[in-house]
């Protein structure tokens, strides 16, 4: 199968832009009304007309409560049973590493496989391993190390899961809904990281964090449920050429597509800027606040809050030709917040700060995912939004790893205004090559 030839350096492929120029089949075949003849809150919310996505939506809003419940409730348990910023930084790389190394199978699975199966199966599977963690961990046998290998097997199943589940977006919904449902699916995510560390930082308090790990594994039981329910059509793709060859011709798709270039280099350096403030946010809570397990969650529950309400926000639009100036606002906004952030010393001033990071992050995170989708033909869309993956989640080991490193020599201060002055850097260079993605409609 040939590659589709990318449009003159700065220019979107000219298919692109023929495919925006019309609506979507699905949604004319569903009967649905055009999304530009909603109104109020049923244009913030429009996606919502389709029941394979609202289906979807509310497995997502149980799910990812239980997952953010075990993302905090791990990272403290690390802290609690070795008071080592490097081990804090060590468990995340084992979290993330895999969908770096693995991703680019993930995404090929998704273009030569059902997308829909792959996710229940991933999904199942992330089940197993929430319930293993949770039984090692209210025996009292939990160690470092078995801490690390279940972060490794989560991380192989991520690696999968992700392209899958961003590529099935477009088939719940269609392209006219696409920033929509991606900025909802968004919104949901981050209010899920409201909720979800709130209560951690509660249960772990109250009865450890073993419990937590059992009821994430308890929620995936509502998104296998939705998913089962769903009516999708029969899948048909069938790849005429070896794995392989189909795994090459995706690295020159996105090689040659200088769009997707510059939008995955620009969330390759926010990913790598700010892994310092995620991975170091216990100590924060800990040594410098003085808050504990409590105000780690509500830290991360205020920046969830700005997440929500980014999302939110985005989810009225309904072109994506101004995203890219998103982005830009985005990431100077999220520079200045890490700045201040590692200079600060007062708890609620910094819990000030942390929802204008949650509304930075997110709303770039979810305008570059619609822009990639925007872009890509549906026979590619799984192997580049695998590379979506690898630079959002799969270079965060690198940038976890060597923040714990950086945090031991230099202090946890300097390691966080470092991704914030990291990241104004980057805003600067996307802004020089913002040529490459304005000619997107």
């Amino acid at each position: 199968m040939p590659v589709p030839t990318p449009g003159r350096e700065g220019e979107a492929p000219s298919l692109v832009l023929q495919e925006l120029s019309t609506q979507s089949d699905l949604t004319a075949s569903a009967g649905l009304p055009p999304a530009g003849e909603l109104r109020g809150f049923r244009q913030a919310f429009r996606a919502l007309r389709h029941r394979n996505f609202r289906l979807f939506v509310t497995g997502q809003i149980v799910s990812l409560v239980g997952t953010w419940m075990q993302n905090v409730a791990q990272a403290w348990l690390v802290y609690r049973l070795t008071h080592s910023e490097l081990l804090l930084g060590t468990a995340w790389f084992c979290t993330q590493i895999p969908v770096f190394a693995f991703g680019a199978l993930g995404g090929l699975a998704a273009d030569r496989r059902s997308r829909y199966r792959l996710v229940v199966l991933t999904q199942t599977l992330s089940m197993c391993q929430a319930f293993a963690l949770a039984a090692l961990t209210l025996s009292g046998k939990v160690q470092v190390w078995h801490i690390l290998v279940f972060a490794v097997a989560l991380g192989t199943i991520n690696a999968f899961d992700m392209p899958a589940r961003q590529s099935l977006i477009i088939e719940m919904t269609s392209k006219e809904d696409l920033l929509n449902a991606i900025s909802l699916n968004s919104a949901i995510f981050n209010a899920a990281r409201v909720v979800g560390p709130a209560i951690a930082g509660v249960l772990v308090a109250a009865v450890g964090e073993g419990v937590c790990f059992l009821l994430n594994g308890i929620s995936f039981l509502a998104v296998i449920g939705c998913l089962l329910a769903m009516r999708l059509p029969k899948f048909r793709r069938r790849a005429q050429d070896s794995p392989w060859s189909h795994l090459v011709q995706g690295f020159k798709y996105v090689h040659g597509n200088r769009a997707v270039r510059t939008l995955l280099g620009m969330m390759a350096a926010i990913t790598i800027s700010g892994m310092p403030a995620l991975v170091l946010m216990p100590f924060f809570a800990e040594d410098i606040f003085h808050r504990g397990s409590r105000g780690l969650g509500i830290l991360m529950g205020a920046m969830g809050v700005g997440a929500v309400a980014g999302t939110l926000v985005l989810a009225w639009r309904e072109r994506v030709s101004s995203l890219p100036k998103v982005i830009f606002w985005s990431a100077l906004l999220l520079g200045a917040s890490f700045s201040v952030f590692a200079l600060s010393n007062a708890f609620y001033f910094s819990l000030a700060i942390m929802p204008l990071i949650g509304f930075s992050v997110m709303r770039q995170l979810a305008s570059a995912n619609t822009l990639i989708q925007t872009l890509v033909p549906d026979e590619f869309r799984g192997r580049t939004m695998a590379f979506y993956s690898m630079t959002v989640v799969g270079l965060g080991p690198f940038g976890s790893l060597a923040a714990g490193a950086l945090a031991h020599a230099y202090g946890a201060r300097l390691t966080v205004l470092g991704g914030g002055l990291l990241t104004l850097a980057a805003a600067a260079v996307f802004r020089l090559n913002l040529d490459a993605v304005r000619e997107i409609r």
